[in-house]
This record gives C-alpha cells, structure tokens and sequence, in this order.
C-alpha cells in the first residue's frame, strides 16, 4: 500500500529475487496496466517500478510561420549594383 498525494491505493508487490527470474514480465505488465509495481527486499521497498509519463504533444513545427512574414521589394534580383563588384569590372 503506498500514500500518494493523501490517497492511498493499493500497489502490488514483488520479492526482489522474483523480479530478477520475471523481469521483462513484470516491466511489460506495468507497461500494459500503468499501474507500479514495489520490488522488496526482505519486506522492504528497494524500488517502485512505474510506467513513463505520457510524451508531451509536439506541435506542428513546418509552416508555423507562415503568413508571419510581408515580401517588400525584389528578393530575386541583387542587392547591390553589379558595377560595385571588382570582379566584373575589366
């Protein structure tokens, strides 16, 4: 039985040398329940096996921007004269 935020809920226990034999059992049954599980040794808790908190929710990220932006002006052409670069100079 484990206090959690003054509720009390019941909570399955687990001896630590039967872990060790069912290990990826147990953590594919906490996976599948959502419910923890105490691993104990000689009666006392040694860990609390509990399933990951629920991913946060990405938003979309491609095109978040747009129709953020207002095109003034030619973004094709140079910025600057051609006549002000040496290297088409003669």
């Amino acid at each position: 039985m484990v206090v959690d935020h003054g509720m009390i809920r019941s909570v399955e226990q687990i001896a630590i040398s039967k872990f060790k034999a069912t290990c990826l059992a147990v953590l594919e049954q906490v996976r599948k329940t959502g419910k923890p599980v105490v691993v104990t040794r000689f009666g006392k808790p040694v860990a609390t096996i509990e399933p990951p908190p629920a991913p946060s929710q990405v938003g979309r990220r491609l095109g978040t921007m747009a129709g953020t932006m207002k095109i003034l002006g030619d973004i094709v052409g140079p910025t600057t004269d051609p006549q002000d670069w040496d290297v088409l100079r003669d």
